[in-house]
């Protein structure tokens, strides 16, 4: 890591030093590309740190929402996204052609998986490529999409290189990874630590002038390659200690123990312990998808990643881990075939509080369900409609039932803990509560048959 004491601000170069003044000045005028949940806050968070920001999506809907002062992302309230539209701080086009008046230019699209779950980077690489159609002398190109080391150099800097202009003498180029955490309220853009890094000196500098005018702290790294490492550590250490906890919770079970239990009195622990806790799978763009892409770049080394690889197979078995423990259950407490039976799933997004269906296990719980035969009900108060997803194209246009009938359904699966959920309701009226989450007993609740998975 690098001090910011290393960075005397000595730029070289009239367009570093061009630009530099202008982030000094916070007269850069900003573009960020990709208006989804990482995109958008750090849209929000340059225009409010004084910067003219524009925000580009390829998403006609969502620019036209924007433009209207109506916000689709939970951690974006419509009265902020007002407040900078009024100010003149921000606008959203889909006109990749205004890129060329930034002088700043963010990228935050998605990096999925392909189908064969290999690294895809189609949408860095279309991007990318946008923004070369206008590149021009003295601009900054930011790289936050979580990707492989070496991303930045191998990928994004050939592409715009192939305009003539020489990156760190006419434009210059930088990684950050994003670290947003959906439906955390402590923390936000503006005051999570930023890692930052740029393709030599003045680029590096430029990058973290640019951050620490916008977030609270910076933390410079030498290269991308290490920045992008950084993003896939972070992501892989949450995976693998969530399928060891996952592991241990089917351990401990066939002990009679209950995970919970040994996992909340191992937290009392002072020092060498930090909790992880099970649930019915891993979701979200991040945990499930990127370590991933590490291994992908690991086998370019010959070198294999069993541990990762091994975390991955453990958290992707979790969905038909709960759903033999539903099947058992509702077999002996209600003595019925999960075939025959009504269940309400309750929470189909990936997380608590967050409306976020990307990769959520609740999507193959109720596909593995509805498969069996079993009539499957959902019960989200943030996820109205289930929407097209590439894998579930059959759960699409479902939507979310109240809680009012529960005496109709067999069990209630708990997949996804809301704090928004009425569990006092589940614990009056249901007749079976098949637990993934410890929601009922974490809440002092008492009903009939509770069962944990």
């Amino acid at each position: 890591m690098i001090e910011s004491a290393d960075f005397p601000r000595s730029i070289s170069g009239a367009q570093a030093a061009r630009l530099g003044a202008l982030i000094d000045a916070h007269a850069a005028r900003v573009g960020v590309i990709g208006l989804g949940y990482v995109g958008l806050p750090l849209a929000m968070a340059t225009a409010r740190a004084g910067f003219p920001t524009s925000g580009f999506d390829i998403d006609h809907e969502k620019v036209a929402a924007l433009g209207q002062g109506q916000s689709y992302i939970d951690a974006v309230p419509a009265t902020s996204l007002g407040e900078e539209i009024a100010a003149g701080r921000f606008g959203a086009s889909a006109d990749m052609r205004l890129l060329e008046r930034c002088d700043v230019i963010v990228i935050c699209v998605p990096t999925p998986l392909s189908r064969n779950r290999e690294p895809n980077l189609a949408y860095v690489e279309a991007t990318t490529r946008q923004i070369a159609e206008t590149l021009r002398r003295g601009q900054l190109v930011v790289l936050e999409s979580t990707t492989w080391p070496g991303t930045t150099e191998e990928v994004v800097i050939p592409i715009l290189e192939e305009t003539g202009l020489i990156c760190g003498k006419d434009f210059f180029v930088g990684f950050s990874p994003e670290r947003e955490d959906p439906g955390n309220a402590s923390f936000h853009t503006r005051n999570i630590p930023k890692v930052v890094a740029g393709h030599g000196d003045d680029a590096r500098q430029m990058v973290e002038a640019f951050y620490s005018a916008v977030v609270a702290n910076t933390v410079a790294v030498s290269t991308t390659a290490t920045a992008e490492a950084v993003k896939i550590t972070e992501n892989v250490f949450r995976a693998v200690n969530v399928a060891l906890v996952n592991e241990l919770k089917v351990i401990y079970e066939a002990m009679g123990i209950d995970i919970w239990e040994v996992i909340d009195a191992a937290a009392t622990k002072p020092f060498g312990y930090m909790p992880f806790y099970p649930g019915p799978g891993l979701g979200g763009h991040c945990i499930p998808i990127d370590p991933f892409y590490l291994t992908w770049r690991a086998r370019e080394f010959g070198i294999a990643t069993r541990f990762i690889e091994l975390a991955g197979e453990i958290n992707h078995a979790m969905p038909g881990f709960v759903v033999a423990r539903l099947e058992e259950a509702l077999d002996r407490h209600c003595g019925k075939a999960l075939s025959r039976a009504r269940v309400l799933l309750v929470g189909m997004a990936y997380k608590k509080n967050v409306s976020d269906m990307r990769e959520s296990p609740s999507l193959e719980l109720m596909e593995r369900v509805t498969r069996r035969g079993c009539s499957v009900d959902y019960h989200d108060p943030h996820v109205p409609e289930v929407p097209p997803t590439r894998e579930y194209t059959v759960l699409a246009g479902r939507r979310s039932v109240s809680l009012d009938r529960l005496d109709d359904y067999d069990a209630v699966l708990i997949a996804t803990d809301h704090d928004t959920i009425d569990y006092g309701a589940i614990a009056d009226s249901a007749r079976l509560v098949v637990d993934t989450r410890n929601a009922m007993e974490r809440r002092g609740l008492v009903v009939r048959q509770l069962v944990k998975a």
